[in-house]
């Protein structure tokens, strides 16, 4: 069974083709300020703390053939990462949905990256106030642009090489939550720089003590008789993830969550990836070495990514976006 490549289904089949959008929203459409832009017109103001502290959480959310994928659990984990940061989003839930549908909608998209964020805003002038949570006013942005492939086809269907990080470790959750999903990067971005110079397509992290963590942006998964283990700590509660476990069950495959060390990947059977833009990306080489002895995607992740995508095109978990509602 050979890994299916999506992004070619996407650019040719029908049921993908773009809807009729203003040329002013070919690169998608954005929400700040309070107003719907083109994306390529949307800002942030300088002294937004999310820009200035990165003091910010956010999710992402894809849509194929239309429907957003598994929307309503974005939006919980959402509202979980906000109220871990003492964070009150500015637009009650069912306004969030419809903003996130009308970017989609605006830029006539069928398959889609949908971001957006709640920042902590402008930082308050009075003295004395930075302490106070309610002194601040928090801002929502949001955009949605044609779907983006951290992965594409071509890396998928041979499989990523993938880079375990000597230099740097997952920022410990004493320090930032890993749940909320948030905007401090520069640990993983690091990772993935270094992975680069390593000859590598992606980055895998630790945890100070050696156990695995996750991977820049994304959640990893090993394969151990049969079975599908991914790290219980330290890392976000993954949508695609939890769907990861969802089609083993339905698969015949086993999974659990645990901790995994570093020092396990030796004898593991498949290593692959999952996340929002990615999909679920199998692993051929961990520091330049096949894993499993193999080379190549395995089967248990060939398995789960090409079930996962024939389920997103049946409409698993889909919600349809409201093509037209703001007209």
């Amino acid at each position: 069974m050979d890994v299916m490549r999506v992004a070619e289904i996407m650019a040719t089949h029908p049921e993908h083709r773009r809807r009729p959008h203003a040329e002013a929203y070919a690169l998608g459409a954005a929400f700040c300020n309070d107003s719907l832009v083109p994306l390529v017109e949307a800002s942030v103001p300088l002294v937004d703390c999310g820009f200035m502290h990165a003091d910010a959480v956010y999710d992402v959310v894809s849509v194929s053939r239309g429907q957003f994928f598994r929307l309503e659990d974005h939006q919980d984990r959402f509202a979980r990462s906000c109220r871990a940061i003492q964070l009150k989003s500015p637009m009650g839930r069912g306004r969030e949905a419809e903003i996130l549908n009308e970017l989609v909608d605006r830029a006539g998209l069928r398959d889609a990256y949908v971001w957006w964020a709640v920042t902590r805003g402008l930082p308050p002038l009075g003295r004395g106030e930075m302490i106070d949570p309610a002194a601040f006013t928090p801002r929502f942005y949001a955009f949605a642009s044609p779907f983006v492939w951290v992965a594409d086809d071509e890396q998928r269907v041979r499989g990523l090489d993938l880079v375990l990080s000597r230099e740097r470790v997952r920022i410990s959750p004493r320090a930032v939550d890993p749940t909320a999903k948030n905007f401090h990067w520069l640990d993983m971005q690091m990772a993935l720089f270094e992975a680069g110079a390593r000859g590598g397509d992606w980055a895998l992290l630790c945890d100070d003590s050696g156990h695995l963590a996750e991977a820049t942006g994304a959640n990893v998964f090993v394969v151990v008789d049969g079975e599908c283990r991914t790290p219980d700590a330290g890392c976000l509660e993954g949508i695609t993830g939890r769907s990861v476990v969802e089609l083993c069950a339905e698969l015949g495959f086993g999974a659990k969550y645990t901790r995994i060390h570093a020092d396990e990947l030796v004898s593991v059977e498949e290593i692959f990836l999952s996340t929002t833009a990615g999909s679920i990306m199998p692993v051929r080489r961990l520091d330049g070495q096949p894993v499993g002895g193999r080379d190549a995607p395995g089967p248990v992740a060939t398995a789960l990514h090409n079930r996962y995508w024939e389920r997103r095109f049946e409409g698993w978990h889909g919600s349809p976006v409201l093509y037209g509602a703001s007209e």
